[in-house]
Parts: structure tokens; C-alpha cells; sequence
């Protein structure tokens, strides 16, 4: 009788998704137009405004005021999309593709539930999540605990991906920063705006992987308590790009073509990406106001995240928690949306009732 260990088979599974995905020619790698050049150089002497010391002066952030559509009603709920100009400063927006300066939100509410009585958090996008379905389908049954979810079309994907791109594979390196930077002013401004609009009780931010990272960001910059849930999410797009599976969906030959430095090594190229990369460490990144609030869940055998990038994390940030399911990467996404739902339940739990408004 021969026995499996499934949670190398779950491991398994993550590199032949990998393959299947990053390592044949039917679609192109990521960065196949190269780091971006004056836009990188953009991105990196913005970053400084996104830490400490310059952080209070950032809040509150500027305000976005969404145009409303409802998409459908029933008796216990309501879903509406909103779209509005995204908030980023005159710099940021020109630098982004055209496409990418409408946004779009989902909001999932109960009904018959004031504002101040529920939850509402913000699920961002990870790497290929074009859509609002299955962020809405992990969100759904929170309704029970009336907690509503809103949910944001990242920059680069979806309606807001540019033309030249093919799916989720970002023509330059400049595009994952600025995609993360944008996605993170919009978060924090319809956090603002849950808050003074909307007038909910309690408020957190979620994300899977490339989500969970920039989730992360956002929870910590928050000036105030809320919920911070990053899901199968590294410590810094370093291991995700240098060190997981996504290594193998690079294009290692565009970048050293297009080094600033003529001749450079593979090696010296894959120094430079990690050096670049190593902005989205969010270990730099302040200590969120209600650490316990913030609960990781990663994957015992992920292919793509491993384990001690999750646990550098929870080090840098003392009171958070980390849950382990069982799982790799891709399997986790699909077998355990009620993990996921159960930390958002537990950390929105840790968080004190706001009082209402007074208008």
C-alpha cells in the first residue's frame, strides 16, 4: 500500500498550476516590456511619503464621492457598484494608464441594519482577480453577522487594465508598484468614507496574496483601530516574484535587455528586481494601531508563500495572529473561503462598537 503525503501533493499542485500557467508560451511573463524606466524612478521618490513621520500629514485622505448603480435587491440584501475618479495625486494619476483612472467598488450590504450596527470590509484584488465574484462569494454569507463587504477593482485589471496588457501579466516592473500605490490611496479613501459617509459601526481591510500584501499596507497606515486580514500573502513582493513560484513567470531576458547598466548578469538583474522589490516590504511599515486585530491565514504548503515570509511578518508586528490551514496556494483559495470568513468574523470581533455620527 502506498501512502501520500498530501500536503507535499498540495505543494505539487502549486508548481504544476505554476507550470501550466507561467512556464508554457501560451501567454506572456510578467515585465516583458521591462522595469519602466522614468516611471520606476517615479515610484521610488514617491515611496517616502507612505512612512512614518509623513503618515499623519497624509490622513484624512482625499475624498472620494462614488456614483451609485444598484445591481440587484432581495429581501435580506443589497448589492450596488459605484465608480468614481480615483484619488491619487496629479503625479500618481498621470503615471497610471488611462484605463486605470475610473475605479470601481462592489458593496454588499444587509438590510434592514443601520450603518453604526454593522461591519463593513474592504476585499483588494490578488495577482489575476479581474472580477468582484469571488471576493462577493467569500463575502456573502458574512451577511448573517452583519458584516457588508465591499469590494475594489484593482488598477490593471479588469475594466481599468490597460489595452497593451494580457491578462494579469503587467507589462513593466514600474506597473506592480503603481498598481499596489493606487491601490492603496483608494483603499484608505473608502475607508474614510465608510467611515464619515457611511457611518459604519466597524471597519477592516482583506486581501488574497497580492491583496493580502497590500491589505497589510493599508491596516497599517490606518490611524485608527480596524480590522487587518492578509490571506496567503507574503511579507514583501520579493517572495512572490524572486522566490515562489511566480520566478518561473518573469521575464528575466526583457529586464536584463533593458538594465540601466549594459552587460549585466542574470544575477546582477535578479539583485536589482529584489532590491526594487523590496519597497513592498511591509515589515518597514508601521505597527497597525490594534494589533490583535490582525489575523493571517497562510497555507502549510504553499508553493508560492513560504511559511517563514508569514511568520516574518507576525514578528514585526507583536499581537498579531497567525492561522494555518491546510493546503497549497491555489487548493486553499478554493477548500477554505470559511477559514477565511471566520478570521474576518474573530478580528472585527476584537474591535470596540464605534459610536454613531451626530449629524
Amino acid at each position: 500500500m502506498v501512502s501520500i503525503n498530501v500536503g507535499v501533493l498540495h505543494y505539487v499542485l502549486d508548481h504544476i498550476y505554476g507550470a501550466c500557467m507561467h512556464r508554457t508560451k501560451l501567454s506572456t511573463p510578467f515585465f516583458s516590456r521591462g522595469w519602466g524606466g522614468t516611471k520606476l524612478e517615479l515610484f521610488e521618490s514617491m515611496l517616502k511619503q507612505l512612512f512614518p513621520g509623513s503618515v499623519s500629514q497624509n490622513w484624512p485622505p482625499n475624498m472620494v464621492q462614488p456614483i451609485w448603480k444598484q445591481l440587484w435587491e432581495s429581501k435580506n440584501a443589497c448589492l450596488k457598484e459605484g465608480i468614481f475618479r480615483t484619488p491619487c495625486d496629479e503625479q500618481l494619476i498621470n503615471a497610471l494608464p488611462p484605463e486605470s483612472h475610473t475605479a470601481r467598488i462592489a458593496l454588499l450590504t444587509p438590510k434592514s441594519v443601520p450603518p453604526h450596527k454593522m461591519a463593513c470590509v474592504v476585499h483588494l484584488a490578488g495577482t489575476g482577480d479581474h472580477t468582484y465574484e469571488r471576493r462577493l462569494r467569500l463575502g456573502g454569507p458574512l451577511l448573517k453577522e452583519n458584516i457588508a463587504t465591499m469590494v475594489l477593482e484593482s488598477p490593471f485589471y479588469g475594466n481599468r487594465r490597460p489595452k497593451l496588457q494580457r491578462g494579469a501579466k503587467l507589462l513593466c516592473v514600474s506597473d506592480l508598484l503603481l498598481l499596489g500605490r493606487a491601490t492603496i490611496e483608494e483603499a484608505r479613501s473608502l475607508l474614510h468614507w465608510l467611515d464619515v459617509e457611511g457611518g459604519f459601526g466597524k471597519m477592516g481591510i482583506c486581501g488574497l496574496s497580492m491583496g493580502g500584501v497590500h491589505a497589510a499596507m493599508v491596516g497599517s497606515l490606518h490611524p485608527t483601530p480596524i480590522a487587518t486580514l492578509p490571506f496567503l500573502a507574503p511579507h514583501s513582493a520579493v517572495v512572490a516574484f524572486c522566490e515562489g513560484v511566480l520566478k518561473h513567470a518573469t521575464a528575466w531576458d526583457a529586464l536584463r535587455e533593458d538594465a540601466e547598466k549594459a552587460g549585466m548578469t542574470l544575477e546582477e538583474v535578479r539583485e536589482r528586481l529584489r532590491m526594487v522589490l523590496s519597497l513592498t516590504d511591509v515589515t518597514r511599515f508601521p505597527i497597525p494601531k490594534s494589533p490583535e486585530s490582525v489575523i493571517l491565514v497562510a497555507a502549510t504548503n504553499d508553493g508560492y508563500i513560504p511559511k517563514d515570509s508569514v511568520l516574518e511578518l507576525q514578528k514585526a508586528w507583536p499581537g498579531s495572529e497567525v492561522r494555518w490551514v491546510t493546503g497549497g496556494h491555489v487548493s486553499s483559495f478554493i477548500i477554505h473561503f470559511d477559514s477565511f470568513r471566520r478570521a474576518i468574523v474573530d478580528a472585527l470581533n476584537r474591535l470596540p462598537w464605534r459610536e454613531p455620527h451626530i449629524l
